[in-house]
């Protein structure tokens, strides 16, 4: 059995290779149940006391014949005050045909990587042909993924770079001085979101960052953050205003709160998603309605994404 440490996972997983590789994943289905989560309780001593705790995600998808995986992922927010990364994780595939284990894969790169080039897949469909400026709301580790992913299926001439701590913002922007872009942290996240073509929000926020009112016609809001029906990265009028896709419907209707609160007020119904990422790939067509159409992306994570990452991992080693 391989372990594959992070710098490798990075060194095969490039975001023109995997965003294809995902397409094609989504394309052919498999077995995915929805993940476990588990709440664990903050230590009464030590690293973490009085805090919020930390969640264990489980996340199992296989395709009969071929592979079999199950990622297990700490989400510790708290972390961040002691210098710690605040999500960290470990991936396991096994040979689908025997149940034999084949490798253990950083489970943090897996993430950063699948989930930028998930987004970036989605942005391929939904996103304005035209859009060059890109916001990024949020300065933590997926920050840089999600922009150079994003880059790979739009050509975006202006990024801008926000988050509450601006030390943070600058840091993300110290990382993609390569890019063929003019790269900018800013303050104002109202004056921001207000003239972006595409806005990715990536954080672990409880309140609504991006509001309805501010969007343009045309822009393109991917939220990626929130993973839990109390986490809200964008408020109820963002989501009626815009014509929404999920990743999964099964996992985005029940776990995330920025469709969890208005589903709950009848403010959204089920049927408003238009769609998720088996449609959009099966479909294979530009998704966007018009240029003036805002659209909206909600991810919380699907295991079919991991699988399918961890495969061209593999096989890059093995070829």
């Amino acid at each position: 059995m391989r372990s594959i440490d992070a710098a490798t996972v990075h060194a095969a997983l490039p975001y023109g290779k995997l965003i294809p590789h995902l397409r094609a994943a989504f394309r052919a289905g498999g077995e995915v149940p929805v993940r476990s989560h588990y709440h664990i309780a903050a230590p009464k001593e030590g690293i973490g006391a009085g805090g919020a705790g930390g969640t264990l995600l489980l996340m199992p998808a296989w395709q009969p014949g071929r592979h079999v995986g199950i990622k297990a992922v700490s989400v510790y927010p708290d972390n961040a005050k002691v210098g710690l990364p605040s999500v960290t994780g470990a991936y396991l595939l096994l040979d689908a045909r025997t149940g034999l284990p084949k490798a253990v894969i950083d489970g943090v790169a897996l993430t950063l990587r699948r989930t930028g080039c998930a987004s970036a897949l989605a942005a391929d469909y939904l996103a304005r042909r035209d859009a060059r400026h890109l916001l990024m709301i949020g300065a933590g580790s997926l920050a840089p993924h999600l922009i150079r992913a994003h880059c790979a299926v739009r050509s975006y001439t202006r990024i801008e770079i926000w988050n509450r701590n601006r030390a943070r913002a600058e840091e993300a922007a110290a990382k993609l001085t390569d890019l063929n872009a003019a790269i900018a942290v800013i303050d104002d996240l109202e004056a921001a979101i207000r003239v972006a073509d595409t806005i990715s929000c990536a954080t672990l926020s409880r309140q609504p960052l991006v509001l309805g009112e501010w969007l343009k016609p045309g822009t393109h809001v991917d939220l990626v953050g929130g993973f839990t029906p109390e986490m809200r990265e964008a408020d109820d009028a963002t989501l009626t205003r815009g014509s929404v896709w999920v990743d999964s419907r099964e996992g985005a209707l029940k776990e995330a709160g920025d469709l969890v609160v208005p589903l709950k007020h009848g403010l959204l119904r089920p049927e408003d998603v238009r769609g998720d990422l088996f449609a959009l790939c099966r479909a294979d067509a530009y998704a966007r309605r018009d240029d003036r159409e805002i659209t909206v992306f909600k991810s919380v994570g699907l295991a079919l994404e991991d699988l399918a990452a961890a495969e061209l991992v593999v096989q890059g080693l093995t070829a």
